[in-house]
């Protein structure tokens, strides 16, 4: 979700009296339908803040970085920041936008399997020392271009070679070898860093591998001299509840096994779909429509048996707002607005397509949805972290309108927090939403 509309200034609409998010995005879809339809977004900054409530709650010994490729909106890094979270950035216009937001250089990671010579400068040139390392190449890069760097070794996974088709990271047998190296180059190396992706199906198992062999790569360095103290997680947290609950109960008892608190080693995970995933919400139009009919005839004379099915085109699709199903990621099936579906409604097979009537634009291939009519609005939740290059309507190239909203007891829970939107955020003017 990358290329929110970047302006001096968000406005959020402050929920007061009973109004909802439901009554805002009525509001706008009511402004939308005076107008020309254009799809928009929703964010819901409060649940940034409940979802950073449940972290503490639920692994307090672990502190959150969040990966800035997941959802780069100005509005999240800024609110993020406020709360206190460290970064984890992939390249050098990451790094820039988290600094300009006021994230000292301590608290940023500079994380990517290969590191443009000029992104390693950059974090040089702005003291951000901590940097993922992955093979013996890019320590070399790194001890010419960046020697004051703190590295953590990138170790593999199973679960993440699972996952993908590209070597990642380096094996517990290579470590011995890449930790001499960077003790021959000057480099310090102060941690590891491994992934467990949340399609992991063993969780417990998965987590036992990789805890272990990260402790064995901790003594290694001991062994060499390195002051080995950041132990990086990962991400593969989904933004469920209960899913966090799973890893937590995998990992806590590990690492009270390998790295107890008194330890002093630092303990850091990668939470980005958890913070964003529910708190963006996308709303577009059906601007097309298509029935397909197939009847066979029966045993009966005279008796037909039929099958209806529907096309929907949507003024948003996989060139624009839902590019990650092109990347594999499933889209859910929305809600259709205003719409209560009733027990005994009939429901037909449905697709949903983009605009561009390009085969590849099918943004969902099967779901059961009511009889829509052109004009009606689809609402897509859990949208926070859909990866895009920028939220755009294929006919006009122009990004989506976000509108930010925040409930008052969500505000007062920021405020309770240390979170003073209207004044320590400064680049935020807040509005009493009215209907």
């Amino acid at each position: 979700m990358k290329g929110f509309p970047d302006k001096p200034n968000y406005i959020i609409e402050l929920l007061e009296g009973g109004v909802t998010l439901e009554d805002v995005i009525d509001g706008h879809i009511c402004e939308q339908d005076q107008v020309e339809k254009s799809a928009f977004v929703v964010g819901d900054l409060g649940a940034l803040m409940r979802q950073h409530t449940c972290w503490q709650s639920m692994v307090p010994q672990v502190q959150p970085y969040y990966p800035v490729k997941c959802n780069s909106s100005p509005a999240v890094i800024e609110v993020l920041a406020s709360l206190g979270l460290g970064f984890v950035c992939a390249n050098k216009a990451e790094v820039s936008l988290v600094l300009e937001h006021g994230v000292p250089p301590e608290n940023i990671i500079l994380s990517s399997a290969f590191k443009q010579l000029a992104h390693i400068k950059y974090a040089a040139k702005n003291s951000v020392r901590h940097l993922v390392c992955e093979n013996e190449a890019e320590l070399s890069k790194i001890a010419r271009l960046h020697p004051e760097a703190k590295l953590l070794l990138q170790l593999t996974t199973e679960a993440h070679a699972a996952e993908t088709s590209m070597p990642f990271g380096f094996s517990l047998k290579s470590c011995r070898h890449l930790l001499e190296t960077a003790k021959e180059q000057g480099v310090q190396v102060v941690g590891v860093a491994f992934h467990i992706p949340s399609s992991c199906q063993d969780l417990q198992q998965a987590y036992t591998r990789a805890l272990s062999d990260a402790r064995c790569v901790f003594d290694m360095g001991l062994d060499l001299g390195f002051n080995m103290q950041i132990l990086d997680i990962g991400g593969g947290f989904t933004g469920s509840e209960f899913q966090l609950k799973q890893v937590e109960s995998a990992v806590r008892p590990l690492l009270d096994a390998y790295f107890p608190q008194r330890s002093g080693v630092q303990v850091l995970a990668q939470p980005g779909c958890f913070y964003v995933a529910s708190a963006f919400t996308l709303a577009v139009s059906v601007i097309g429509k298509e029935v397909v009919t197939r009847r066979w005839d029966s045993l009966s004379q005279g008796e037909k048996n039929e099958d209806t099915e529907f096309l929907y085109y949507m003024n948003e699709g996989v060139y624009g707002s839902f590019s990650h199903k092109l990347l594999g990621n499933i889209i859910t099936t929305p809600l259709v607005h205003k719409h209560a579906l009733c027990v005994d409604e009939a429901v037909y097979p449905s697709s949903l397509w983009g605009p561009s009537l390009d085969q590849l634009d099918q943004v969902v291939d099967r779901c059961f949805l009511p009889e829509l009519l052109v004009g009606d609005w689809l609402l897509f939740s859990n949208m926070g972290t859909c990866g895009l290059e920028e939220f755009s309507c294929v006919s006009t190239c122009s990004q989506l309108p976000v509108y930010y909203t925040i409930s008052t007891p969500d505000w007062y829970e920021m405020r309770e927090a240390g979170v003073a939107l209207d004044s320590a955020m400064k680049n935020f003017s807040v509005l009493q939403y009215s209907v």
